[in-house]
């Protein structure tokens, strides 16, 4: 059992997140480690059971969501002053991916990416738990979005409102972007596929002032030189890391939450439910979400 120490809470955890980043870190390419042998799972909700030291709240009993170590398990400690309430009406499962998916996604659209009316958006990876968030977010904000998924998602995609979708298993990505532009390309590209798509992304953004907002790596890394940036791909490229952006931009953290909650409450934001799977499927939960067969949000049950 851990124990909450100075500025955090103990959570009897109720449901927790499944990401590609436990799949990083079970393959030991996730930047920094863990090395096994470790207690996997980074995001978990459920109901606060004990306080630290100078903690003035959440208090007992509340229902919270958030980011720690260990989540994969029945109990895990947070930072009492990033513990998220769960949402008035929502279940602890519906509330997976608030801290993680869709403050990826608003982060990527808004403050790094800049997105405005008018815009085309590229999303990569749109019918997982940050693509669709993102889908949703992007046409709020009066933007065109072009997404990319494999043909058996095209559906799912379509669903929250994206005006494209193109097949994330074939074909010239950047030239159908074009086409779609009319020779215009990409106001900014919400990236987290890696691999070849990476490589579509850059060429189908706008020259000069196009965004390039990079937040994950799932199809493999790919290099680019200062060369590319120079004489082929004259662009921004943004690096995102949400618990990166929490603990180095508190106040940006701070205001996108605050969005969020106001995403909600407008119903532009609306909870989902997640693949649920029990803790023992924990293997076959990562091998599919490897494997990209899965959609949308995967939550364990411990």
């Amino acid at each position: 059992m851990p124990s909450p120490g100075r500025g955090e809470v103990l959570i009897r955890v109720t449901a927790t997140g499944v990401n590609f980043a436990d799949v990083s870190k079970a393959c030991g390419v996730f930047a920094g480690g863990p090395r096994p042998p470790y207690l996997a799972g980074f995001e978990a909700a459920g109901e606060v059971v004990a306080m630290g030291e100078a903690v003035t709240g959440p208090l007992p009993g509340a229902r919270v969501v958030g980011v720690g170590a260990g989540a994969f398990a029945e109990y895990m400690v947070l930072s009492a002053a990033a513990a998220v309430p769960v949402p008035s009406g929502w279940t602890d499962q519906q509330a997976l991916g608030l801290v993680v998916n869709w403050s990826t996604a608003l982060a990527a659209l808004k403050p790094l990416g800049g997105v405005a009316a008018g815009h085309v958006v590229l999303i990569h990876a749109a019918a997982g738990g940050t693509g669709q968030a993102a889908v949703r977010m992007a046409k709020h904000y009066g933007a065109t979005v072009i997404a990319t998924a494999s043909p058996d998602k095209h559906e799912t995609v379509l669903a929250p409102g994206a005006d494209h979708v193109l097949d994330s298993l074939g074909g010239d990505l950047a030239a159908e972007v074009l086409r779609l532009t009319g020779g215009c390309a990409a106001d900014l590209v919400l990236e987290s596929a890696g691999g070849a798509a990476f490589d579509a992304g850059l060429a189908a953004a706008r020259r000069v002032t196009g965004r390039v907002v990079v937040y994950g790596l799932a199809g493999g890394e790919v290099p680019i030189t200062n060369w590319d940036l120079v004489y082929k791909h004259q662009i921004h490229i943004i690096g995102l890391n949400i618990g990166v952006l929490s603990q180095a931009a508190p106040q940006v953290f701070g205001e996108l939450m605050g969005e969020l909650s106001a995403l909600i409450a407008a119903g532009v934001l609306s909870p989902g439910l997640p693949t649920v799977y029990e803790l023992a499927d924990g293997p076959k939960a990562l091998t599919e979400l490897q494997a990209r067969v899965t959609v949308g949000k995967l939550a364990l049950l411990p």
